[in-house]
């Protein structure tokens, strides 16, 4: 597909939006004799040939905007980097009364002045940062040790170092797409090799405003070079939002039968969103995009490496340049299936339309590449057009569902354009009012709530105060509530166009034809053929179909995925890279693995027979276990593929000899049959984007502001009502609320998640993107994973409440590689990092199945789970379904906190040695004729009961946890029954029931023939 050139000028233009404002700002201000425009900002436009300058110039004329703009860009492109910069500031910043004051220049003329009384803030001695959703505050102690020079130099140099990798000197031409897109992409990135004041690891959360501390620098220029760029691109200077889905999501990913199959739907769905985003990030760079945030992103930079031209240097540091293992970052699935553009308005519908077309055609293109392979496979490759290329073809027409709208910010008219300010809002309302069910000239939405009314209207102020005129930025809130509800109506208007389809049907899905060379074929049962190109490909390639599979179009293309991305993945890194395989054996065996390999991985000699009998493939290990020697590594990534290999075998008893390998060579006397799978999912994500109130996540507007400034604004407030009028309001939703979601997001699903499930713990990550994630683990690590993730997404872990932010920056202590959460913020590694914060919650479905059990069913039990969890539980809360081998299953919903805590510590209970299972089973017998803990005595009888059982099974130090463990048992017991009338003695029997299960001895890795055991638990895996 080709796309209109940019021109050069809004590439120009978006790089002066970009170093308008230096990166240090925040460090120099009130510091720097010179002023903060005259750091870096000023250095990058005489690198890059802004413009030629002399040394001698009046050092008041060597300021950015009187240098970069005034001076060195044509008056109309200032005019458009103002502009943009004005709606970026007016939509994300707070503003406080400015009182003129009439002053003499040097040269003795009259000038008058705006200042703000009490709203300085020495961000080096007094660094604050602000969570922009909870309003809560961290304290980074000093950063006077970095002198002025210093960080202004560092500053230089990094930026330095990006402009020379590209070879930009003086003057010279050079390529102004790509020197955005390196600074986009690694301006944020310090590295350095010494740490120097830990500048590396506040530089990507530096403020772009020190008094209102809950943005970054990066954020607002992101966002004023959006703006710039889409003002730039159209004749008329106008911009419009765009909002894009792409569909349809749980049935793509749902049509799975094994874990790989589960994996390659939520990563092709995935790689669609981003090819769907390509075209756009082509013509206007990937800031346009406003949601989700794109940089780090490992697919965005290999666009940026490969098709952009990026120096391949610049990414050496990058995690997924360093091998082509299945652990590279490249096999996440990283993207939402929806994204928020800043986007020309004149060129919006065109810029949807390329964006559908552009993923349609690359899907289309992979399917013909899987239809290739499918015949390589099965020798029927005949270089020709054949049946099955067509159905290919047919089959994927109209995939995915692309639906978008887009609203112009034109809807909302200046009447003073200079100042873009004394907004006409007539035709915005209009356009608002169908989708409100009210007249077109009645206020709704955002232009009726209280935040607006205060606002909309200049405030009367004696002693020659002002206050603020807000311009289009600030009704940013407006545009995007009516572009989501645009959205929801072309969604819910979509049409369909029927594919007939007349033969024998995919296996898989049961919806379209399965594909064939010869299209007769299909006119009867493939369990009656054994010629087809499916049978022929099973005896070739039995990881792309199981004995008696016949696939369609898009179940082929979920099936080989792996192959046809663990390909692409070898081409980017220059490595071999084997076929992404995710097993459920694997998990179940997880914990014994990791035993197994630092016991140094004993092999026994019917091992590597079983090895040459069976041909295993290697399958991916948990991320945890390939820190162990890689020669072991390889032995264990066939251990699991050994029970693969053996189950789709003809063998009837092949699977029960393998068995016996496997147990023999862990040494082990019973191998571990069940994993879990957990789908957790941020609540309430629409109402958080949309600020609504009730999420408690639209704090106040004078909780923005630095502790400094608040002292400063309450004292004018004391004196003005309206003014605290405006103080209490919640603040409106801005792009930089939407920015810092999602960066916040896109930390939490591609840093924090992958080191909780994959390094903390013993699990995969099949899918992280944004506030859902679908993960595979262990049973032995369910509980703590469920928690831990729940903790980081807000950003607070109880373990690090007391946590000194001064002390974690400096590195002091064992902090360096572990993972704080505290007031909303993370730290691993270095990197500080915003979460959700406190009033963001989340909800998890679990699951614990045997690996033999149908993936379809596992997968309709899980959603289940999680539907629990948002519905049953009241949000918040988790929900933990356990199928059982034999029958029957156990059900347990609850909130998160004590619940998770009492169940962790009755699992450590029953795990304990000598303590037996029949502490549960025995109060579970007698439990059916106690009355149900409706007042403080059945409370206590209960809890008095459950200890006595609990104490009578239990040996050694266990005995003295027996007590508080009973009444803690009864307290909540009785809590549920006084909560919706529910029957408290079911929820804890089955409580007692699911921490009897998870405690069994298979289920801690530990299981060895010398391992005392109980009757009960050596149950066959019921």
């Amino acid at each position: 597909m080709t796309h209109p050139t940019t021109p050069d000028n809004v590439w120009h233009t978006k790089i002066a939006a970009r170093i308008h404002d230096p990166a240090e700002k925040a460090l120099v201000l009130m510091r720097d004799p010179a002023g903060h425009e005259n750091g870096t900002s000023l250095a990058l436009s005489r690198l890059m040939g802004l413009r030629n300058y002399s040394e001698t110039d009046d050092a008041d004329q060597r300021t950015l905007s009187a240098l970069l703009f005034k001076a060195s860009l044509p008056t109309g492109m200032y005019k458009t980097v103002q502009r943009a910069d004005w709606w970026a500031a007016a939509a994300d910043r707070p503003q406080w009364p400015m009182q003129a004051l009439d002053v003499t220049t040097k040269t003795g003329q009259e000038v008058t002045l705006k200042v703000a009384p009490g709203s300085q803030v020495r961000f080096s001695s007094q660094p604050v940062l602000i969570h922009p959703l909870t309003g809560q505050q961290i304290d980074l102690g000093q950063l006077k040790d970095t002198e002025v020079a210093d960080i202004k130099e560092r500053s230089l140099d990094h930026h330095l170092g990006l402009l020379k990798s590209l070879g930009i000197q003086g003057d010279q031409p050079h390529d102004m797409r790509r020197t955005l897109l390196a600074l986009w992409r690694f301006a944020p990135e310090l590295s350095e090799e010494q740490d120097n004041g830990t500048l590396g690891a506040l530089w990507h959360q530096l403020p772009a405003d020190t008094r209102v501390p809950d943005h970054s620098i990066w954020d607002h220029l992101d966002l004023t070079s959006a703006f710039a760029g889409a003002f730039a691109a159209d004749p008329q200077q106008e911009v419009a939002l765009l909002t894009v889905s792409l569909g349809p999501v749980q049935s793509f990913i749902a049509a799975a039968r094994s874990t790989s199959d589960l994996w390659a739907g939520s990563h092709l769905l995935s790689r669609l969103a981003w090819e769907c985003m390509r075209p756009l990030c082509e013509a206007l760079g990937p800031d346009a995009v406003l949601f989700p945030r794109l940089r780090g992103i490992p697919q965005v930079d290999l666009w940026l490496r490969d098709q952009m031209h990026l120096p391949a240097d610049l990414f050496k540091d990058c995690e997924w340049q360093k091998g082509a293992t299945d652990a590279n970052p490249l096999f996440s699935a990283a993207l939402p299936n929806r994204f928020v553009a800043v986007v020309p308005a004149s060129q919006a519908q065109a810029i949807a339309q390329q964006c559908e077309q552009a993923v349609r055609e690359w899907l289309q293109s992979t399917g013909q590449d899987v239809v290739n392979r499918l015949l390589d496979a099965a020798g029927l490759n005949t270089g020709a057009e054949q049946h099955c290329h067509q159905q290919m073809r047919e089959q994927l027409a109209g995939f995915p569902e692309v639906h978008w709208a887009t609203v112009p910010f034109s809807l909302i008219h200046p009447r003073n354009a200079d100042k873009q300010n004394n907004l006409d809002t007539t035709q915005l309302s209009a356009a608002m009012a169908p989708f409100f069910g009210v007249s077109p000239d009645q206020p709704s939405g955002f232009l009726s709530s209280p935040a607006w009314q205060v606002l909309k209207d200049d405030m009367a102020w004696d002693n020659k105060t002002t206050f603020w005129s807000p311009n289009p930025g600030t009704l940013y809130p407006a545009v995007f509530d009516l572009a989501e509800r645009a959205l929801a109506a072309a969604k819910a208007s979509r049409t369909f166009s029927q594919l007939p389809q007349h033969g024998w049907r995919c296996s898989l899905t049961g919806e379209s034809e399965w594909l064939t060379t010869d299209p007769a074929q299909l006119q009867k049962s493939y369990r009656q053929q054994k010629d087809t190109l499916w049978a022929k490909v099973h005896q070739a390639k039995k990881s792309w179909a199981k004995a008696g599979e016949h696939l369609g179009g898009l179940s082929a293309l979920k099936r080989l995925w792996p192959t046809v991305f663990a390909d692409q993945v070898s081409q980017a890194t220059g490595k071999a890279c084997g076929r992404f395989v995710v097993s459920t054996h694997t998990m179940a065996l997880a914990s014994h693995l990791e035993q197994w390999l630092a016991s140094g991985a004993p092999a026994q000699q019917d091992f590597s027979q079983a090895c040459k009998d069976l041909d295993p493939e290697s399958v991916a290990l948990p991320r945890r276990l390939m820190r162990h020697d890689q020669n072991h590594v390889a032995d264990a990534k066939v251990l699991p593929g050994l029970l693969e290999a053996a189950r789709d075998s003809d063998d009837e008893t092949a699977y029960a000899e393998t068995q016996k390998v496997v147990r023999n060579t862990l040494g082990l006397d019973k191998l571990e049959t069940y994993y879990s799978l957990i789908m957790m999912d941020g609540d309430r994500m629409g109402a958080i984007l949309s600020g609504d109130t009730a999420t408690h996540t639209a704090i106040p507007y004078r909780d923005s502001f630095h502790p400094n400034v608040q002292k400063g604004f309450d004292a004018q407030a004391d004196q003005h009502k309206a003014l605290k009028a405006y103080g209490d309001q919640p603040r409106a939703i801005s792009p930089n609320r939407h920015l810092a979601i999602s960066g916040a997001l896109n930390d939490f699903s591609q840093i924090v998640v992958r080191h909780v499930v994959e390094q903390e713990h013993l699990g995969r990550v099949i899918y992280a993107g944004g506030d859902d994630v679908l993960a595979m683990l262990p049973t032995a690590d369910l509980l703590n994973t469920m928690q831990r993730l729940r903790h980081a997404y807000s950003g607070s872990a109880p373990q690090d409440a007391q946590t000194d932010w001064g002390m974690v920056r400096d590195r002091q202590g064992d902090v360096r590689e572990q993972l704080v959460l505290n007031k909303g913020f993370a730290w691993l590694n270095g990197r500080l990092m915003r979460m959700m914060g406190e009033h963001a919650t989340a909800s998890t479905g679990a699951i614990v199945a045997h690996h033999q059990a149908p993936l379809g069913a596992v997968l309709q039990e899980l959603r289940a789970a999680e539907k629990r969890a948002k519905n049953e539980g009241g949000r918040n809360a988790f929900s933990i379904t356990i199928v059982k081998r034999s029958g029957g299953a156990l059900y347990l919903t609850e909130k998160w906190g004590e619940p998770v805590d009492l169940l962790q510590d009755l699992i450590g209970f029953l795990r304990a040695d000598g303590t037996s299972s029949r502490a549960v089973f025995n109060s579970l017998e007698w439990m059916r004729d106690l009355p149900e803990p409706t007042d403080s005595a059945t409370t206590e009888m209960l809890a008095s009961l459950l200890a006595y059982q609990l104490d009578r099974q239990a040996k050694g130090s266990a005995n003295a946890q027996a007590p508080e463990l009973a009444q803690r048992l009864a307290q909540l017991c009785a809590a549920q029954v006084r909560r919706q009338e529910r029957k408290g003695l079911n929820w804890l029997a089955n409580f007692m029931g699911v921490a009897e299960f998870l405690a069994r001895e298979t289920r801690t890795g530990y299981t060895t023939a010398n391992t005392h055991t109980t009757t009960e638990s050596t149950e066959a895996n019921a």
